[in-house]
């Protein structure tokens, strides 16, 4: 379904915004609820990946097929491979089956697992049968996608010996990794990180009734972040759930934002944005850390006609599409020019986007952005509306990640069609 987005203005300059739990920690925790059921969580995410997560743990089907939820599928695939006895096949999506799980493989099987391919060497769909694993080293190559590693580290404390994780070369997405250490200490299991090497003790006792509340993802509230850059010097947007002390690596928006003028305050559970003054004309950051708010952080600049370079985002080749490639095309659709490599993207500044979309003639219908059944592609974009009219196309892809997000941008002031 594709959605028309009119150009908008934030009605109330003091708006309020609820954001359903992180799905990052929402899909650790249920993990690790289902190898500790005396763990009880709140406000877990409502996204369509958690809710997929939470029906394949809880199934008794030897066919799990998560569609396009590719934590989901690293999870998973570490998961089932110690539970014995129990034999399934893991599968996905068209997308799914071309995005590549080997190297979790591999270091599973280092392990002792029984693991192996329906369709094509490398990829999903793949057959598991589960049983004790009772080796307790293995290797990664350090500049992986975080999920492999978290993948190994939540099911660590389940293997016979624990888990002796080294990682080779330079470690890119640390907050998450460290996100998935604080976690598993928060419920009582013991770890350590020092220099390349990841420890994680077996759980050998019994662990107590336990309620977790889950913070807000932080990657829902950068579209947030966008529209207050976006939005005339005085406009206030308040998020809960957010904590200043934060795990998710997503939080390092509060700093990104302040080179576009946006101030955040921290009070009680909740987070407040503010337009303080004009943006900046150049932005340069190394988002190793944060790659999940490239896109937004790239539409940003793009609206306000500011230069950017973004680097350290060798990851979003493989996430549920090409995403350097994705907004590449779609930004240059609307008038932009960006060059990309395997692992940055270059955006030059562009004031004729800005004339255009001041122009009297820009209420028409607005150009059409395809979404690449990537829900981030949809809610990055979003906010140009509050400068121009577009239309986003397969605008329900936002139910991966945040599925009240279209109602959200009406009570702001959005002016949103099907």
């Amino acid at each position: 379904m594709h959605f028309t987005l009119h150009k908008s203005k934030i009605v109330n300059r003091q708006s309020k915004i609820t954001i359903t739990g992180s799905k990052s920690e929402s899909n650790r925790l249920l993990l690790l609820q289902a190898l500790y059921p005396k763990l009880k969580l709140e406000n877990v995410s409502n996204s369509d990946d958690s809710v997929l997560m939470e029906k394949a743990l809880n199934s008794s089907s030897n066919i799990i097929d998560i569609h396009h939820a590719g934590t989901a599928m690293r999870f998973l695939t570490a998961y089932f491979s110690i539970q014995e006895d129990r034999e399934i096949m893991l599968t996905g999506s068209k997308r799914m089956k071309e995005r590549p799980i080997k190297i979790l493989v591999e270091a599973l099987q280092d392990l002792g697992a029984d693991i192996s391919y329906i369709e094509n060497q490398g990829y999903p769909p793949i057959k598991i049968k589960g049983k004790k694993l009772t080796k307790s080293k293995v290797s990664l190559k350090a500049n992986v996608s975080s999920q492999y590693i978290s993948a190994l580290l939540l099911i660590a404390s389940k293997l016979e010996n624990g888990l002796e994780l080294s990682l080779e070369g330079e470690i890119t997405s640390v907050p998450y990794i460290k996100m998935t250490l604080s976690l598993l200490n928060e419920i009582g299991i013991e770890t350590s990180f020092n220099g390349n090497t990841i420890t994680v003790k077996p759980s050998t006792k019994n662990h107590q009734p336990k309620t977790l509340v889950v913070e807000s993802d932080w990657s829902s509230a950068s579209y947030y972040f966008s529209i207050a850059a976006i939005s005339e010097v005085g406009t206030e947007i308040t998020l809960s759930s957010y904590k200043e002390n934060s795990l998710q690596g997503d939080s390092d928006l509060v700093n990104i934002y302040k080179h576009f003028g946006v101030t955040s305050t921290f009070k009680a559970n909740s987070i407040t944005l503010k337009k303080e003054s004009n943006a900046s004309t150049r932005f340069d950051y190394n988002l190793v850390n944060a790659p999940d708010i490239a896109q937004t952080i790239a539409v940003t600049c793009f609206a306000l006609g500011i230069t950017c370079d973004l680097i350290g985002l060798h990851t979003l080749k493989i996430k549920e599409t090409d995403r350097l490639v994705a907004l590449k095309t779609e930004i240059e659709k609307l008038g932009g020019k960006v060059e990309i490599t395997d692992k940055s993207l270059h955006l030059k500044s562009n004031t004729l986007f800005l004339q255009e979309a001041n122009s009297p003639t820009s209420e028409g219908l607005g150009e059409a952005v395809a979404t690449y059944n990537d829900h981030r592609m949809a809610m990055a974009f979003a906010p140009l509306a509050l400068k121009t009219p577009i239309i986003i196309e397969d605008a329900d892809v936002v139910s991966k990640s945040y599925p009240t997000f279209w109602d959200d941008l009406k009570s702001i002031g959005f002016q949103i069609t099907k």
